[in-house]
């Protein structure tokens, strides 16, 4: 894992996230693509799934 590739990763992440509260795709699918370079570059598989669709599953508490 390289210092690059994990703020990749991160910075991607938060756009990403930024363009779901947003409501902008494209700056969303842009966050994703430099999320999924870090995680590739760091050995990982990339994010497949829409922007915005895996937080339908998610169940808080217990």
């Amino acid at each position: 894992m390289t210092v690059k590739a994990s703020i990749k990763e991160t910075a991607g992440a938060a756009e990403e996230e930024l363009g779901e509260a947003l409501k902008n795709d494209k700056m969303a699918d842009k966050g994703r693509q430099l999320r999924n370079e870090g995680r590739i570059e760091n050995g990982k598989m990339p994010k497949t799934h829409v922007p915005g669709t895996e937080k339908d599953n998610v169940k808080l508490g217990s």
